[in-house]
């Protein structure tokens, strides 16, 4: 046998874990690197400037979707058993008008709330999604309306952001429409990293290892968000 082909059989059975180290990675990812609130040189911006910034907001916004560890995580979960564009569109939808929703009255009604709380919350909706998706809840005997369960969670995701815009010192002039352009971009973002996620679950799919490992892959997701609860447990307590 070459060494190729020695390599290849040596490499395959760590092959057929690549979807779920990948989650791992995703979710155990250090909070320095990606941050759920908004980068040191992107508050620095944001304070600096005032009156109407559309486009710049619009960019931060996408940004922090894109690399918001938390959400991804959570949309990870809610999409994982959906096969159908249609029934994808719902769920996100509802997500994304519970996002949209405390995210602007938040920021622009100043409802503060304790980021730590949210953020520890905001692990657990990993957490639910992951154990309702290895059936958790029907070996406890009992359901949870999903639609309902996600719009909730996504109240709570949008509130994740609003209390660190909060923390920054933004100018009042042209808040309301930079806040929509922020929103827009939220939106925009979890559009990209969500048609990323399509892609990569329609291409494993095709393997016979999907359905072999989805019990696993969603243990891993479970496990990150346990680890962003604690994380931020942690912090609350110690605030206190």
């Amino acid at each position: 046998m070459s060494p190729l082909l020695l390599l290849q059989n040596m490499l395959r059975p760590l092959n057929q874990w690549r979807i779920p180290l990948l989650l791992l990675l995703l979710g155990l990812m250090p909070a320095t690197l990606f941050a759920h609130g908004v980068a040191e040189n992107d508050a620095h911006y944001l304070e600096s400037v005032s009156g109407l910034q559309f486009i710049p907001y619009l960019y931060l916004g996408a940004k922090h979707m894109v690399t918001g560890y938390d959400h991804l995580l959570f949309l990870a979960g809610v999409i994982f058993f959906l096969y159908r564009l249609k029934d994808v569109a719902v769920y996100v939808s509802l997500f994304a008008l519970g996002h949209s929703l405390t995210l602007l009255v938040g920021v622009l009604a100043s409802i503060h709330v304790n980021p730590y709380a949210v953020d520890a919350v905001i692990g657990l909706s990993v957490v639910y999604k992951a154990f309702e998706n290895v059936g958790g809840f029907k070996l406890l005997g009992f359901s949870i309306n999903t639609k309902v369960a996600v719009f909730l969670f996504g109240l709570v995701h949008g509130f994740g952001l609003s209390t660190k815009l909060q923390n920054l010192k933004l100018s009042p002039d042209g808040l309301v429409a930079n806040m929509i352009g922020f929103n827009l971009g939220v939106e925009l973002g979890q559009f990209t990293a969500l048609a990323f996620i399509l892609l990569l679950f329609s291409w494993w799919r095709q393997s016979e290892s999907f359905l072999n490992r989805a019990y696993v892959s969603n243990m891993v997701i479970m496990t990150a968000g346990f680890v962003l609860f604690g994380y931020q447990l942690t912090g609350l307590l110690i605030s206190a």
